[in-house]
């Protein structure tokens, strides 16, 4: 059911986005009156599911949900009509019209998609406000993974600053690490500031491990949820309960725990808990891994959210620095992608449906699909042949230059391309599939 659930709302996304990005192009195409000949969503070879023709144009729904297009009279583009370019041009084609107008029709699609992604992040910051964990609310300090121990950090160091930058919202520090290469991190630790270097290669040996996140907030050990027939299940350990001890041994914190549990895998191993204000001592059975079959509570619940909540005239710019931030992130992982480590991280389809939640949740929803906007309209920019990019990238050289492009060269050049989007294209979900058996 939750595979359902996140499909469908992945289909629902792309279906929406797509339809407003072709439209980015249909749009300026008809008032410059250029024919466009077909306006569909997904890919319809050999046969679509539904069309319909009105004026000039068919409607239509493809069979192939690889994304949509709208076939422009007149231009090269990936239904590489080759016949019809072989006739004079007409007035109503795309080729007939000024440079600066084809430029305009080509960057629509990626405008649209910019704009939607800052109108949703307007609307989510005027419905939902913006939900952070206060750096002041992580008052047991961070749990560090081997990653950031190695670079010097500590359990339960409280984070002051990065870069001489002091941090307010603990959510932003695993992000900064990541995609702004800090050089420093200065710690409180015992009530004594300490600043500690930061390894240039910090990102790359996350990725490499398939670590996004090196830190985190450190809290108690709280239960959300006991699998059914688990040890913990079968020893009594009830949602809600708080762990405190293990085999006699106080144990405040959940990092705790993480490091002794494996070492006692196939044991029956007393536990201690706090249950409504009383403590008392449980036997559970540790499976072949150490584990005894519970979900903790999510740090960011147990220390406290703070939401801000915005005016609808306040909302406008909080959804513009909303979208700023998300596009200047996405083009800072471009270095991350292109890095060893970071190339096996891209994902396709399963990868995207992975991020939504698995009950529908129009927060949720509404946020990843402003975020699927924005690296839309980055990956349709670049300037690859069959891309956007590419028909700016030759529309540019026209302006420059004067001098219309080849025609040959620019039908190689489109072939090229489609030839590159369907080889990342059967990568990037080959690494989902090789993900998933993996694991």
């Amino acid at each position: 059911m939750e595979v359902l659930v996140k499909a469908s709302q992945l289909i629902l996304s792309l279906s929406l986005l797509i339809v407003l990005h072709e439209a980015g192009h249909f749009i300026p195409a008809r008032l410059f009156k250029i024919r466009v000949e077909k306006f569909y969503l997904f890919f319809d070879p050999w046969f679509s599911l539904f069309k319909r023709k009105r004026g000039d144009t068919e409607y239509g729904i493809g069979w192939l949900p690889l994304g949509g297009y709208v076939k422009i009279s007149g231009m090269v583009d990936e239904s590489m009509d080759k016949e019809q370019m072989k006739l004079p041009p007409q007035p109503w084609e795309f080729r007939a019209k000024p440079a600066w107008q084809r430029l305009i029709v080509m960057l629509g699609g990626v405008t649209v998609n910019v704009i939607l992604g800052f109108l949703i992040y307007m609307m989510i910051a005027f419905t939902w406000g913006d939900t952070t964990l206060p750096n002041a609310n992580v008052k047991y300090g961070i749990m560090c993974d081997d990653i950031a121990l190695n670079m010097g950090l500590m359990n339960g160091d409280k984070i002051v600053s990065v870069d001489g930058e002091k941090l307010e919202a603990f959510n932003d520090l695993n992000r900064r690490l990541m995609l702004d290469r800090p050089g420093t991190i200065e710690v409180n630790r015992n009530g004594e500031l300490k600043t500690i270097q930061i390894p240039r290669n910090f990102a790359d040996t996350a990725l490499s491990k398939g670590i996004k996140a090196s830190i985190s907030p450190r809290t108690v050990f709280a239960i959300a949820e006991v699998q059914k027939n688990s040890g913990a299940d079968k020893g009594g350990v009830k949602e809600g309960d708080i762990i405190v001890s293990l085999n006699g041994e106080k144990l405040p914190f959940y990092d705790m725990y993480r490091s002794r549990l494996p070492k006692l895998k196939n044991t029956n191993t007393a536990i201690g808990v706090v249950r409504s204000g009383k403590y008392q001592e449980l036997n559970v059975h540790l499976d072949s891994v150490g584990m005894m079959g519970v979900a903790a509570v999510s740090p960011s619940f147990l220390l406290g959210l703070q939401t801000t909540h915005y005016s609808f005239f306040e909302a406008i710019p909080k959804g513009v620095s909303l979208g700023v931030h998300t596009l200047v992130d996405y083009i800072k992982q471009f270095r991350l992608i292109f890095s060893k480590a970071g190339v096996k991280q891209i994902g396709g389809f399963g990868t995207f449906g992975s991020l939504f939640a698995p009950v529908w949740d129009w927060e949720s929803f509404w946020k990843l699909t402003a975020f699927i906007s924005i690296i839309l309209a980055v990956m349709n920019v670049l300037p690859i042949p069959a891309l956007d990019g590419g028909h700016v990238m030759f529309l540019l050289y026209e302006i420059i230059t004067r001098r219309k492009p080849n025609q040959k060269a620019m039908e190689y050049a489109q072939m090229a391309g489609m030839i590159v989007l369907l080889a990342l294209f059967l990568f990037a979900n080959g690494n989902d599939v090789f993900r998933h058996f993996r694991h």
